[in-house]
């Protein structure tokens, strides 16, 4: 009976040094959202921008201003992310910039993933919009529908549920826009225009972004 005591006061320290252990790891993305931070602290944001954020689609539009010149325009999107990264990023990225407009292209890395289904994009976008409708009441919710990128053919039929989804929700909330860019990248047989993809056939030339912003134009504030 000594002898297990004995014992037993050795493994104590151990086992307890082993689950103090701090976990290191950053979060996904930590960097580029510490990034924006770090501009935000040594360049001037504007009052109440309209911010763009979601994946790599909104990070590679970085001339975003020059498609709206007279609109207040803040790109901060970061790539690869899905629409759970943007609600977890949401205060750091939306909302602490009192923005009067959000405008969200995420949900296609989301199913592109293997693992997230149609049904459950929309849910993440739901709570998504309820987050941060809950933080700004009278912010404009604007969704950008998913693209029908070439590499990710075989994804298009859950794309397709997430978007139709998507587009009767918001059409029964206020304040909302589903901002479909579908029609402009698609060629009359309904395939996707390739001349408006890199050759990885997933982020957009300038041709595609000029599409898209004869789209989205109309519908900011």
């Amino acid at each position: 009976m000594k002898l297990i005591w004995i014992i037993s006061l050795f493994c104590i320290p151990v086992l307890s040094f082993g689950q103090t252990q701090p976990n290191t790891t950053k979060p996904a993305f930590e960097a580029e959202i510490l990034a924006f931070e770090k501009v935000d602290k040594v360049a001037l944001t504007p009052p109440n921008p309209i911010v763009f954020t979601g994946s790599s689609s909104i990070r590679l539009w970085e001339n975003l201003a020059e498609y709206f010149p007279k609109k207040t325009v803040l790109n901060r999107g970061f790539g690869g992310s899905q629409l759970s990264d943007v609600l977890r990023y949401a205060d750091r990225v939306i909302v602490r910039y009192r923005p009067k407009q959000v405008v969200i292209y995420a949900g296609e890395n989301d199913v592109a993933s293997g693992k997230v289904t149609g049904q459950q994009t929309y849910e993440r976008l739901v709570a998504l919009f309820q987050y941060v409708r809950q933080k700004l009441p009278n912010v404009t919710f604007s969704f950008i529908s998913l693209k029908p990128s070439p590499s990710r053919r075989k994804y298009f039929p859950e794309m397709d549920v997430a978007n139709q989804l998507i587009k009767d929700y918001l059409a029964k909330q206020k304040n909302t826009q589903f901002i479909d860019i579908r029609p402009v990248m698609l060629t009359p047989a309904g395939q996707p225009v390739p001349e408006l993809f890199k050759p990885d056939s997933l982020h957009m030339l300038p041709a595609g972004y000029q599409r898209w912003a004869k789209v989205v134009g109309p519908y900011l504030k």
